[in-house]
């Protein structure tokens, strides 16, 4: 059933993507506009299209791609449907690496997209230290592991806040932890892409371990399957896309947590099937949200991740009340 799903899934992304250029504060026609911006022609269209609209549309397609994927790889491996990524220690040690260049003033050579390289560093700092404390565990004990490293960075990153050198630095440095995809520009995406290219074909070579584990940790053993190393790869991949993403955008919560669960039955509850429909559910419900961010009015703009976060606790918590019941 995944088959027929993908094309529409795939038009819907398309839909989503042309809508997200078509809306703004001014009505701007978005062929003429790209036309413009690809042709290097000065117009009011082609600036508005290509440098402010068309960065923050690919920017929220492509971390909504990132956290989908990521929650649907960590919820098929821990075979629990509750399982956030946040969970690895990624997304802290993202946080983390970004504050310093907010408050240390570190990568002064990458101009806007120095956050983006450091939050990507500190994710890989994370991922170490997670990967050296947990050794060969199994990936349970390394999400324990990654909450280990998730409080201590979370520790260090409020130190940070505390320490602050002027309450405009401490301001920026929270605006920018609340999440949001505008005023990145399109050097971002030189960050975002091959992370996601990469952690995604982490995870998409472990689809067969995934689907043996959906029917045991004996099945996958006796198919030949590394449970033990496929699950560090699965790990590593997850703890890449979430890393990129909170790098780039700050925190976005629950959509890795969500979107796999409004996938599952069309895939049948495979958890290798429902990847790439999380991966595209994940792009469209991140550009929505960031549509319906710019739909409020000026000088009233809801940061992205707290405009997510608002849609997505009640649903969180509808879906712990129904574990709850299944599991009295």
């Amino acid at each position: 059933m995944t088959r027929p799903i993908l094309p529409l899934l795939c038009a819907a992304l398309l839909a989503v993507a042309a809508l997200s250029l078509s809306v703004g504060s001014a009505p701007v026609p978005v062929l003429a506009g790209l036309r413009d911006w690809l042709a290097g022609t000065a117009s009011a269209a082609g600036v508005i299209i290509g440098d402010i609209r068309l960065p923050r549309t690919l920017l929220s397609l492509s971390v909504g791609a990132c956290l989908g994927l990521a929650g649907a790889a960590l919820q098929g491996l821990l075979r629990n449907p509750l399982a956030d990524p946040g969970l690895t220690g990624a997304s802290q040690g993202a946080a983390l690496g970004a504050a310093a260049v907010f408050y240390f003033g570190l990568l002064p050579w990458a101009g806007e997209a120095a956050p983006a390289l450091a939050g990507l560093a500190g994710a890989g700092a994370a991922l170490l230290l997670v990967l050296g404390l947990a050794g060969a565990a199994r990936p349970s004990q390394v999400i324990l592991a990654g909450l280990a490293i998730s409080t201590l960075a979370g520790a260090a990153l409020a130190t940070v806040l505390n320490f602050a050198p002027n309450p405009y630095a401490m301001q920026e440095l929270v605006f920018w932890l609340l999440g949001s995809v505008s005023e990145r520009g399109l050097d971002a995406l030189w960050v975002l892409w091959p992370a996601l290219l990469a952690g995604g074909a982490l995870v998409w070579r472990q689809r067969r371990l995934l689907a043996a584990l959906s029917l045991g940790e004996q099945v996958a053993l006796s198919m030949g399957l590394s449970f033990a190393r496929g699950g560090r790869l699965l790990v590593l991949g997850v703890a890449v896309l979430v890393g990129a993403a909170v790098s780039v955008a700050g925190g976005i919560g629950f959509v890795g947590l969500i979107v796999p669960h409004l996938m599952r039955p069309l895939a049948r509850h495979r958890p290798d099937r429902v990847l790439l429909p999380s991966a595209l559910a994940g792009a469209m419900l991140v550009c929505l949200a960031d549509v319906c961010v710019r739909l409020l009015p000026p000088g009233r703009e809801i940061k992205l991740g707290v405009l997510t976060s608002l849609l997505g606790a009640p649903l969180f918590i509808w879906l712990v009340w129904r574990e709850h019941r299944k599991w009295p």
